[in-house]
C-alpha cells in the first residue's frame, strides 16, 4: 500500500481494534521503521542516490572522517542530534529524509514548535549554503549553532 506518514497511521490506528492488528500490520508494513534497515544503510542509500561520497559528507559536516565511519558502522553512537543533523545536511538529505534518519537513529525529530528546530527546518528546505551558513543564521538569531563533533560525547 506504500509508505504512509505518521498522521495517516495515527488516523488508521484510531479505528483499529486489537484483533485487527494483523491486518493493520500487513497493510502498513512499508511504513514501519523496522523495515527500513539501519541508519547506516539508510544514509548510504541516500548518499548513493545523491552521488555524494562519505568522505565528502564528513568533510562538509566538519566531522572527523574516522569518527564518521565509526558512527555509520555503528561501532560508535552519539547522543548529540547535531552530529546527525550535520551528516544529513552535508549529505543533501531533504527535510523528510532527515526526519526519517533521526527516527531510525532513535533521536527526536526536528520540531516546528521549537524555535531553533524551526530555523533548522527552514535551512533544510531552502539550502542557504554550507553548515557554516546554517550556523551563521542560528547565531544571528541568538541560537546555539550546530555543534561540531569536537564537542560531542
Amino acid at each position: 500500500m506504500g509508505d504512509k506518514n505518521t498522521d495517516e497511521l495515527e488516523r488508521a490506528l484510531k479505528t483499529t481494534h486489537p484483533e485487527d492488528y494483523d491486518r493493520f500490520r500487513d497493510s502498513n508494513k512499508d511504513s514501519f521503521l523496522m523495515d527500513k534497515g539501519s541508519f547506516s544503510e539508510y544514509i548510504k542509500e541516500i548518499l548513493n542516490k545523491n552521488r555524494i561520497l562519505l568522505q565528502t559528507v564528513f568533510l562538509e559536516a566538519d566531522i572527523p572522517e574516522r569518527y564518521g565511519y565509526k558512527l555509520l558502522s555503528e561501532e560508535k553512537h552519539t547522543k548529540q542530534r547535531d552530529v546527525i543533523l550535520r551528516i544529513c545536511y552535508a549529505g543533501r538529505l531533504t527535510l523528510d529524509e532527515t526526519q526519517r534518519a533521526l527516527k531510525i537513529y532513535k533521536m527526536a525529530e526536528l520540531y516546528a514548535k521549537d524555535e531553533r528546530d524551526a530555523l533548522i527546518m527552514i535551512c533544510f528546505n531552502e539550502r542557504p549554503g554550507t553548515i557554516l551558513d546554517v550556523n551563521a543564521y542560528l547565531k544571528e538569531y541568538g541560537m546555539q549553532p550546530l555543534r561540531s563533533s569536537g564537542l560531542q560525547d
